[in-house]
């Protein structure tokens, strides 16, 4: 981070029927639908929703790091 920025964290949690990579990127490509300056992610928990003995979807939620605008 340069100087003089301050960066700010939102919560996402995404989901996806397909995989925790798939769940990331729906959280991360709706995330920059609505925010500017995007830094990084951080991945704070994986999760399973279990439906008849099978996994039915892949859960993830993360902290999406970005920076003020001046």
């Amino acid at each position: 981070m340069a100087d003089n920025q301050v960066a700010r964290v939102s919560e996402v949690i995404a989901a996806s029927a397909n995989s925790f990579d798939d769940a990331i990127k729906v959280g991360f490509d709706r995330a920059s639908k609505t925010l500017r300056g995007i830094t990084g992610l951080k991945i704070l928990e994986f999760r399973v929703n279990v439906e008849n003995e099978a996994i039915k979807e892949y859960r993830v939620r993360m902290e999406v790091i970005f920076i003020l605008e001046n």
